[in-house]
């Protein structure tokens, strides 16, 4: 009840990044629907639906990230001054916003519930027909409870990602945590990232020798069960990579800014990326996974002999592209929130306003200047022709 009463009274923009939560639920629910639709209307091929269900883990994974950034970046999952006295305390907060972020991923399964029930037909009316009955098992009955069930796993992943990304943690943990965030060493997840990323590049180059496929890299939903299963993992394991890699690399871009003899807007600017290269770096590196798959995979369709890119697939691309994208943007976001007061004393100090915007300028032009080139590179080693 409380959860509501927040929801009601909170700022537009805060409703409008709930609302894209709960648009994300509704396009995983539905995937995760059609994923049960195909298996009643095709009992007998029970790999292929099963092949469709571990399609929508990657949407799935993608709405709870989002769900997470979000609510980071909640002003009421926020310890205020007088909530520990009415009985808000940091566990209490935690748990008010995996419910919130709980209601409004339900809002979206449930609204996906009732246009895949209104497609197939169940609410009366007529069904839509032609490709749709193959995809959602028109005419064959769907079990409600087990919709409900498989729905039900959107709204527990999201909020448990939040309760375990937004648990309190000892002050101490918090103060050593952010003094490693100011310290001028590479976090020591880039090497990790960068060895990770370099033997998932080895093990698809490695698998798909001999498949016929250019590159073998993440091949469409349809044509998955032809490629080797090394092919995914290898393509897993460099995505895992970017994502291991990614604050490290804001860290570099930050060092990078700061090499040489810097002027006081780079050296501003590069102290700034260094100290947020652990809240920006997560995001950005799933980012720039997502897009080297997504290149990787326009690259597989272009060499299709048949090009099959079904609603499905054009779905699941769109939700996860559009979640990592608002997820980053999230990311930023908690950034500037996070360095209000430094903001504030430069500005009492005379700083001004353009040259605060000039250093958020060079911030983004670093970041793209050594993540775009990676992404690329990443991309194309993954989809060059590797038959000998």
């Amino acid at each position: 009840m409380l959860a509501l009463r927040l929801a009601r009274g909170s700022h537009p923009l805060v409703l409008l990044r709930r609302l894209f939560v709960a648009t994300a639920s509704a396009g995983t629910g539905f995937l995760l629907l059609s994923t049960l639709g195909h298996a009643v209307g095709h009992p007998s091929p029970a790999g292929d639906s099963l092949v469709r269900l571990l399609w929508c883990a990657a949407p799935l994974a993608a709405t709870a990230q989002l769900a997470v950034s979000v609510a980071r970046t909640d002003p009421a999952a926020r310890l205020q001054q007088g909530m520990a006295a009415a009985g808000l305390g940091p566990v209490r907060l935690t748990l008010l916003a995996a419910a919130s972020t709980a209601l409004s991923c339900a809002l979206g399964v449930l609204l996906s519930l009732l246009v895949f029930l209104r497609l197939r037909g169940d609410l009366g009316g007529t069904s839509s027909g032609g490709t749709s009955s193959d995809l959602l098992g028109t005419g064959h009955p769907v079990p409600l409870l087990g919709a409900l069930l498989l729905l039900s796993a959107v709204p527990l992943t999201a909020a448990t990602a939040t309760a375990v990304s937004l648990r309190p943690r000892p002050e101490a943990a918090a103060t050593s945590e952010a003094e490693a965030h100011t310290k001028p060493a590479v976090p020591s997840g880039l090497p990790w990232g960068i060895a990770m990323t370099a033997a998932g590049l080895a093990i698809e180059a490695y698998t798909s020798r001999g498949t016929g496929t250019p590159g073998g890299l993440l091949p469409l939903p349809g044509r998955l069960t032809e490629s080797p299963p090394g092919v995914l993992a290898g393509w897993s394991l460099s995505a895992f990579g970017l994502v291991l890699a990614g604050p490290g690399l804001v860290h570099l871009c930050g060092w990078l800014l700061c090499a040489g003899r810097p002027g006081a807007l780079r050296l501003l600017s590069g102290r700034l990326l260094q100290r947020d290269a652990h809240r920006l770096g997560r995001p950005l590196g799933v980012l720039c996974a997502v897009v080297s798959g997504s290149y990787a995979a326009l690259k597989v369709y272009e060499a299709s002999p048949t090009r099959h890119f079904g609603p499905l697939t054009a779905i699941g691309a769109a939700v996860v592209l559009a979640c990592v994208t608002a997820s980053a943007l999230a990311a930023v976001l908690e950034s500037r929130s996070a360095r209000a007061h430094t903001t504030a004393a430069l500005r009492r100090l005379g700083a001004r306003a353009s040259a605060l915007r000039h250093t958020a300028a060079l911030r983004a032009m670093a970041l793209l200047i050594v993540l775009a080139p990676l992404t690329w590179v990443v991309a194309e080693m993954a989809t060059l022709p590797l038959v000998p």
